[in-house]
């Protein structure tokens, strides 16, 4: 009797044992997973980051920290992550600086978004609005436009910085529709909000979440949604791309990325765990709350060709920008 229990124990170990391996290896071994974030705490990519972290350990069965490398736009986190041992460990939570924009933004840069990385999961992307201050007599972005056109060189638009998005939005705006828009970067969403609430700069080109407590406020007025579609957050408000600036897409992505060489078997795993905690309806409620819209897909080839199209068309609006950063 005692020979046949320990060969059902044998057995039953054979049949679990090389499941239950692929998804606790890492777990076993006490390592945690790092998930870097290559911006300081406090901000949407962070607060998105400890989110999801906090969902994934029950997943994974494994202790996931968030580390902040912060700097240069993205770069410092990015570079830290491309240069870890490509086996799952450590993980980086890109958005479009540092996965799209900075390799044609900065002088000198020592990864690159589509070689240095494997690709795990596409997130999906927080969308901007294009706000302006009330005293501006424009009540949508056609008014805008004939407005700025009979003002040329007059409007401003504030941004978080030179090269962020805010900033590549307004030239893109610009290129599109015909405008001459003067750029005013300050260092951050903050201070340029709060310069624009006080009427120092005519407008910006921000993120919904940070807008939306001064939109409900009436201390900025939003005339469009950036994206080719409207955002849950602001549901009547019209994109601007249907109201005369077709084309106009700008909003900032997040991708789940791996060292290069990271083995099939361990992307498969970790875009299983983001995948199913996504699904939950507690997790997809916080994302939703902090502004996300989730990708139409988690397949790793999705984030692999949105990735490559998103560095080309950054390219273009980089070097209208005439843009540079050390």
């Amino acid at each position: 009797m005692k020979i046949a229990a320990m060969l059902f124990a044998s057995l039953l170990a054979a049949i679990v044992l090389p499941v239950a391996h692929a998804q606790s290896q890492d777990a076993a071994s006490g390592k945690p997973l790092s998930l870097v974030v290559p911006f300081p705490p406090g901000g949407p990519t962070d607060a998105m980051a400890r989110s999801i972290a906090n969902e994934l350990k029950g997943i994974l069965g494994q202790t996931v920290i968030v580390d902040n490398r912060a700097g240069a736009g993205g770069n410092i986190g990015a570079d830290y992550v491309a240069r870890s041992a490509p086996d799952g460990q450590t993980i980086l939570f890109g958005t479009s600086g540092p996965l799209a924009i900075n390799v044609s933004l900065y002088k000198k840069i020592s990864y690159d978004p589509l070689r240095s990385f494997t690709p795990i999961i596409n997130l999906g992307y927080l969308p901007n609005v294009l706000v302006v201050h009330p005293d501006l007599p424009a009540k949508n972005v056609k008014e805008l436009i004939s407005h700025a056109k009979a003002n040329a060189g007059k409007l401003t638009y504030a941004s978080s910085g030179n090269g962020a998005s805010s900033h590549l939005a307004g030239v893109l705006f610009n290129k599109l529709a015909g405008t001459d828009l003067m750029h005013v970067p300050y260092k951050g969403t903050g201070p340029a909000l709060t310069d624009l609430v006080a009427g120092h700069v005519s407008m910006a080109f921000t993120d919904v979440l940070t807008a939306l407590p001064f939109i409900k406020a009436g201390k900025l007025r939003v005339l469009g949604v950036t994206t080719t579609t409207p955002s849950r957050a602001l549901p009547d408000v019209p994109t601007v791309a249907s109201q005369g600036v077709p084309g106009f897409d700008v909003s900032v992505f997040f991708g789940i990325v791996a060292p290069a060489g990271t083995p099939p078997e361990v992307v498969t795993r970790l875009n299983r765990a983001f995948a199913t905690a996504l699904k939950r309806p507690e997790l997809a409620k916080t994302l939703a709350q902090q502004g996300l819209e989730m990708a139409s897909s988690t397949d790793p080839e999705n984030l692999r060709t949105f990735m490559s199209n998103e560095v080309s068309r950054w390219k273009d609006v980089v070097k209208s920008s005439g843009a540079q950063l050390d």
